[in-house]
């Protein structure tokens, strides 16, 4: 399991409205370092009165024959203002569990600068998440 395959699985299955840094955990906690201090800015900023702007990056073609490498983008540029955002952490087991915990950004700084280790266990996301997903067992089994 890799952070792709829960990109896909989330792209599938969420139903909250928000910006998304998704972070995967595969032991028994994760480091607040794995939130990179340029993803804890950008979701800061699209969270506030500030916003954030961003380009989407045109993509690369082959000159020769015009082929692409990926779809075409759906829109060039946006502008998030006030927007929720969310660290959101999988804790995975192979075969046992996938549990997504949603962390608003303020809230995952606050239980940062709280904490009495450098990194967050599933007890302490579940504190601070907004929100909680199953997919192991309220998607799978359907």
């Amino acid at each position: 399991m890799k952070e792709r395959d829960i990109q896909v699985m989330f792209g599938h299955r969420n139903k909250v409205a928000g910006i998304f840094e998704l972070k995967l955990c595969k032991g028994k906690s994760l480091p607040f370092c794995s939130l990179a201090e340029h993803q804890e800015r950008a979701l800061l900023a699209a969270s506030s009165t500030k916003g954030l702007y961003y380009k989407i990056s045109d993509f690369p073609m082959f000159a020769a024959n015009k082929m692409r490498y990926n779809r075409p983008k759906p829109f060039d540029c946006m502008y998030l203002v006030c927007q929720p955002a969310y660290v959101v952490v999988c804790f995975y087991e192979p075969r046992k569990k996938k549990r997504l915990y949603y962390i608003r950004i303020q809230d995952w700084i606050e239980m940062r600068e709280k904490a009495d280790r450098l990194s967050v266990t599933e007890k302490v996301a579940l504190e601070y998440s907004e929100s909680f997903e199953d997919y192991l067992i309220s998607k799978e089994a359907e």
